[in-house]
């Protein structure tokens, strides 16, 4: 069996699975109350735990109820590591991180690879952390489940929703979007422009850029589902880590999804 080892551990989440778990579980805790409208899709920030991780907790608390009723993850990411032309999906068996392996739908990568866009990239997946700082939250929340990771690059937002839609049929699918929002702008400023593009996605616009959303290509391409149309669409959460553990000069801003 292939697996692929995490790049980040110790970086952007704690390396010691002990230590690793009491982190996920205390920023779960403090997310009280109502978990909410069951999601069929959440989009989650994908900075450090110590930044973002409350905002991506607010989101991933929705899913305590369904903790056996999800068998498969959908998550689409962008790539940071390297220039990357459509989507890249991996040949490995397994992704790990301290917590465990989490082992990978093949039968629906095998299906989605003859996509249009869709190629096979070990390399787009090996340092990207936009992927894998979700997975302890997928594994404290989840029971049995697989994993279809995607990585997205230079790519157009209906290509991305073709393969979106191709695996979000069955019903115990989530569909899972790592974004954050924007990058280094003063405190300020970055709460006005991500104000603005929390509206565009609440008024379900698929033409966000890179400058509003690192993860625009994915986002623009669930905004292009079927049900990304007609789903309801909740702002969960937003804020920016001159809230969290940054300072206020330069900033980048965090929001959190449900749609349901």
């Amino acid at each position: 069996m292939t697996v692929r080892a995490p790049a980040v551990a110790g970086l952007f989440y704690e390396d010691d699975p002990a230590r690793l778990r009491q982190h996920v579980v205390a920023l779960l805790d403090q997310v009280a109350g109502d978990p909410g409208p069951a999601p069929r899709a959440l989009i989650v920030p994908h900075a450090g735990y110590v930044y973002s991780g409350q905002t991506a907790a607010r989101a991933y608390a929705r899913l305590r109820p369904l903790r056996e009723r999800i068998r498969r993850v959908a998550l689409f990411g962008p790539a940071h590591r390297v220039y990357l032309e459509g989507m890249a999906i991996p040949s490995t068996d397994a992704f790990s991180t301290p917590l465990g392996d989490i082992p990978l739908d093949r039968m629906a990568l095998q299906r989605i690879a003859s996509l249009p866009g869709v190629t096979v990239s070990d390399e787009a997946h090996r340092e990207e952390h936009s992927l894998e700082v979700q997975l302890p939250f997928l594994q404290q929340l989840l029971a049995d489940f697989t994993l279809v990771p995607v990585v997205v690059g230079r790519c157009d937002p209906d290509a991305v929703a073709v393969v979106m839609d191709a695996l979000w049929q069955e019903p115990d699918t989530l569909l899972l979007v790592s974004t954050d929002l924007s990058h280094f702008h003063p405190y300020q400023e970055a709460r006005q422009l991500d104000s603005r593009t929390c509206e565009r996605l609440l008024a379900r616009k698929n033409a966000l850029t890179g400058e509003e959303a690192c993860g625009a290509q994915a986002l623009n391409g669930l905004m292009s589902t079927e049900r990304g149309k007609s789903l309801d669409m909740e702002l969960i959460s937003i804020c920016n880590s001159g809230d969290t553990a940054g300072d206020r000069n330069r900033v980048v801003g965090y929001g959190a999804f449900a749609l349901h």
